[in-house]
């Protein structure tokens, strides 16, 4: 292969980023033969610095970038349907004549999230019709509790689930599609037989950082806090899904000493309601709370590796993660983690070999410690608007709510609640917090004295993770992959939309369900 061209809808500081700069430089020093030339596309240029990396990662590869705005969020393009649909027709089309002759594959990123079909199932016609081999590498689906997504998909002319499953998993010879976790990929392969896998995510025990640079981004926090103080990071932005709160309410409880400090910002006009309204609840009730301390320039700030070396513990609290990076990446920076256990990701970690110390699956919260019956007004009308933004055959497979299954007020997972009776809990003091809840979750008893004494745990980077996780295994399954394409038939009939019916009666069972995810404002 000549030519590996990577696609994603922007090249923003993430979790999708940060796969591609680990992955790329193993697969242009392990692909047989010789990558001649690394084309990053998207909707917007890349930073400069980061653009620079890639070179400087790629030595003896030509790395280039190559702007189409038509690749970015639909919501961002501000376009008429029909124009939307026009560009990135065109869009596919100047970047397949690009990428021709001559052999080629295309990655490309995050389609599953549906932030734009219209490139999506652009991209993918041209390279079926082409006959260009494509990874299409899933790392978050839009069915997962994004249905305000679908309100938009419909008024751009995709009026029911059929039409988003035919864009966003497109039943073709040429295309695999790839998950990072493997109850997905599962669930891929099921559909996608011989054409379907799973990838996760590269990482490894990375040299720390020098004690000097440690030194400096403790002074550096220092001062972004105001203080010297410990420090427990949650490395994230500010998402609704990151589920924030339930990490500061543990820092409150477990270490009143310690600040929490969150890294990144939000990363979309809807995720900003949120982030505001974090930022004026800290400033207004005065907690000891640092939000996005790297969501500007990162250029002169320390690096997430020196702000894990900086920071006494790190906090992992989301309500869904495709891979759960933070997690390998304490276990590298040698620093206590104290994570909720996701269900879609717990037996991987414990397939790569991973022991987490102080992972837990819910904080259960009194009831006397919010208003119950108006969060279960609210999570009712919250909800019956959610449902109603679904066609009603997947409205009719959605569980009941934790809360809305309660006839009587009882204990309630804090990441089960909206976010105003999340605000109610925290605007209770700490200490009657504490006293309310510790009898509910008994072991974070151990946890407060272990904090106290400095001795949380961290996770030992296990010897069989490089097997799993090590850029050479990474780059080898990837290979594999994209060889196995062009010998690959045609699927079965109807596979898109079985795959998707399949991804929703799962995906919209109760455990799945979060009223933070229901609306942008809970």
């Amino acid at each position: 292969m000549t030519r590996l061209v990577i696609v994603h809808h922007h090249f923003r500081p993430s979790g999708v980023r940060r796969v591609i700069e680990l992955a790329a430089p193993h697969l242009v020093r392990e692909w047989p033969g010789e990558i001649r030339e690394l084309v990053l596309a998207a909707g917007e240029p890349p930073d400069a610095s980061w653009l620079k990396l890639m070179q400087g990662q790629c030595p003896g590869t030509q790395v280039r970038a190559v702007v189409w705005p038509a690749i970015g969020y639909a919501s961002e393009l501000r376009l008429s349907s029909p124009s939307a649909r026009r560009r990135a027709e065109q869009a596919a089309r100047e970047l397949a004549e690009m990428i021709q002759p001559g052999p080629c594959l295309v990655w490309a990123h995050n389609l599953g999230l549906g932030r734009n079909l219209d490139w999506t199932r652009a991209l993918m016609i041209r390279c079926r019709d082409a006959g260009i081999p494509m990874i299409a590498h899933h790392h978050d689906w839009w069915f997962e509790n994004r249905w305000h997504h679908f309100t938009a998909m419909r008024g751009r002319g995709f009026r029911g689930p059929a039409a988003v499953a035919d864009a966003v998993l497109a039943d073709a010879p040429g295309i695999c599609h790839v998950a990072i976790n493997r109850a997905d990929a599962s669930v891929l392969r099921r559909h996608f037989p011989g054409r379907a896998g799973w990838l996760p995510n590269p990482a490894g025990p990375t040299a720390r950082p020098p004690a000097a640079r440690v030194a400096a981004a403790r002074r550096w926090l220092a001062d972004q806090i105001g203080e010297s103080a410990p420090v427990w990071l949650a490395p994230c932005r500010l998402l609704r899904r990151k589920n924030i709160l339930e990490s500061l309410l543990l820092a409150r409880w477990l270490r009143p000493e310690a600040w929490l400090v969150t890294t990144g910002g939000a990363s979309s006009e809807e995720e900003r309601p949120y982030a505001d309204a974090l930022a004026a609840a800290a400033l207004e009730r005065g907690w000891r709370l640092r939000l996005g301390v790297l969501r500007d320039d990162p250029d002169g700030k320390p690096s997430v590796p020196e702000l894990f070396g900086a920071s006494e513990a790190v906090l992992l609290t989301s309500l869904q993660e495709g891979f759960g990076l933070p997690y390998i990446e304490a276990a590298a920076a040698g620093r206590p983690l104290l994570a909720r256990q996701l269900p879609d990701i717990a037996p991987d970690m414990a397939a790569f070999g991973f022991k987490f110390p102080q992972v837990y699956r819910e904080i259960r919260i009194d009831p006397s410690l919010f208003d119950w019956r108006q969060e279960r007004r609210r999570q009712a009308r919250l909800f019956a608007e959610w449902k109603g933004q679904m066609p009603r055959a997947a409205a009719r497979l959605a569980g009941t709510p934790a809360l809305l299954a309660a006839g009587q007020p009882q204990p309630a997972p804090f990441s089960r609640l909206t976010l105003t009776a999340q605000l109610e809990v925290l605007d209770q003091p700490a200490d009657r917090s504490w006293a309310r809840c510790v009898r509910l979750n008994p072991f974070l008893a151990a946890w407060r004295r272990q904090a106290a004494a400095g001795r949380l745990a961290a996770s030992a980077w296990p010897a069989s993770a490089a097997s799993w996780l090590g850029g050479r295994a990474y780059a080898r399954a990837f290979i594999e992959l994209a060889q196995s394409l062009p010998s690959r038939r045609g699927g079965r009939p109807r596979a898109s939309r079985r795959a998707q019916e399949s991804f929703l009666r799962w995906k919209l069972r109760p455990e799945y369900l979060y009223p933070l995810l229901w609306n942008i404002r809970s």
